[in-house]
């Protein structure tokens, strides 16, 4: 038996399949805990995720450098999360596309580590919209029956039997708002000082007190609904631990 061993590695070309062979199943084991682990954090991300907005959520990280060497020095380069576009909490029709970058995990008494960008790229079509109005604001949501879009003028008008609401979606003071800017044929049922007030309940719930200072940097109006920019950066990542849906990681 040590005499085929020496034989073996007295030959150069042998020496070299062994040495192929042996770094072959290396890599292979590398290659199966880096797909392992990938998925495992990509699964977990999205279930955090889906728990926060309510909808079904892909995630995947960045490929480089490869996700074993990011888990082990606490800090991952990119991360992209999806939403199926179902809603994101009450905002009905809501898809979330997000893209976060220079993530650093460094657990301290006030913060889980840094974040270095958030870019929340969000669209919202116009039959959502008008589902989220008709469940969400008092009074108003009980005439609008369709909702249309007027890219031209940046406008959208919540449309009822009885009349009409234009509204211009403007980004003010790090929010989201709707600006009336006509009621026509609701002055009978709904008096017109009372749609501003309701409109701005309505978005201060789904646009206001985001975490991290996330602030709506631009809104436009579509053919087909509306699309908005949200971000932040340079931030500490708050303590998850008092929110349920953080238990996981």
């Amino acid at each position: 038996m040590q005499a085929k061993f020496k034989k073996i590695f007295s030959d150069p070309l042998s020496i070299v399949l062994v040495a192929v062979i042996v770094m072959a199943l290396v890599f292979a084991g590398l290659l199966g805990g880096e797909l392992y682990a990938r998925s495992r954090a990509d699964s977990v991300v999205s279930k955090v995720v889906e728990c926060v907005v309510q909808d079904d959520v892909s995630a995947s990280f960045g490929t480089l450098p490869p996700f074993l060497f990011q888990h082990a020095s606490g800090h991952y380069t990119n991360i992209r999360i999806e939403t199926a576009g179902n809603q994101v909490r009450d905002a009905q029709g809501m898809k979330l596309n997000l893209d976060i970058n220079d993530v650093r995990l460094e657990d301290s008494a006030t913060s889980s580590g840094s974040l270095g960008s958030l870019v929340a790229n969000i669209t919202w079509s116009a039959e959502g919209i008008k589902k989220t109005i008709q469940g969400a604001i008092p009074l108003v949501g009980s005439f609008v029956t369709g909702v249309s879009t007027n890219p031209t003028d940046g406008t959208i008008e919540l449309e009822g039997a009885l009349g009409s609401i234009t509204a211009r979606p403007e980004v003010v003071d790090g929010a989201i708002s709707l600006q009336v800017v006509n009621v026509t044929g609701l002055g009978f049922t709904l008096p017109r000082e009372t749609v501003q007030p309701a409109l701005d309940a309505f978005t201060s719930e789904l646009t206001q007190n985001y975490p991290m200072d996330i602030r709506a940097d631009s809104i436009e109006v579509t053919d087909s609904g509306v699309v908005s920019q949200l971000s932040t950066s340079n931030q500490s990542i708050p303590k998850q631990n008092q929110d349920p849906c953080f238990v996981g990681l």
